[in-house]
């Protein structure tokens, strides 16, 4: 079968560690799928779904950002956080959403906006992740 072994790293936990037949994920140049013996490759993620296929079926969680390390039997993803669906808070979300969206308005400098910038895309993808399992 063509399969690699993929790892997803957070800083909390392990939080995926198995043979896959394909990931695809969201990278700052846009959707991005990795099979067994793509080019060695080292990509920066965003907050978004990331789609796994081990054992012959899908899987999708949320990711926040992070990077990817690529090479031909194996992918590492190391991000700060990662979750299934049913782990996703709803009501949490929304109120990150809400905060995010609110600071984003009152801030003072770029760096503000671009920090929340940040958290809104992860709310955004929580939610995102958790609709499109219901």
């Amino acid at each position: 079968m063509n399969e690699f072994l993929l790892e997803i790293i957070t800083p909390q936990k392990q939080f995926f560690k198995d043979m896959a037949q394909q990931v695809t994920c969201q990278t700052e140049s846009g959707e991005l799928g990795i099979l067994k013996g793509h080019q060695t490759m080292v990509a920066s993620l965003n907050a978004g779904e990331i789609k796994i296929k081990a054992n012959g079926e899908w899987k999708i969680a949320c990711i926040s950002e992070g990077f990817m390390e690529v090479r031909s039997d194996e992918v590492v993803i190391f991000s700060q956080s990662c979750e299934w669906p049913e782990e996703i808070d709803i009501a949490r979300a929304e109120e990150q959403k809400r905060n995010a969206l609110d600071k984003i308005e009152h801030a003072q400098n770029l760096k503000e906006h671009r920090h929340n910038e940040i958290s809104l895309a992860r709310a955004m993808a929580r939610l995102k992740v958790k609709k499109d399992i219901k």
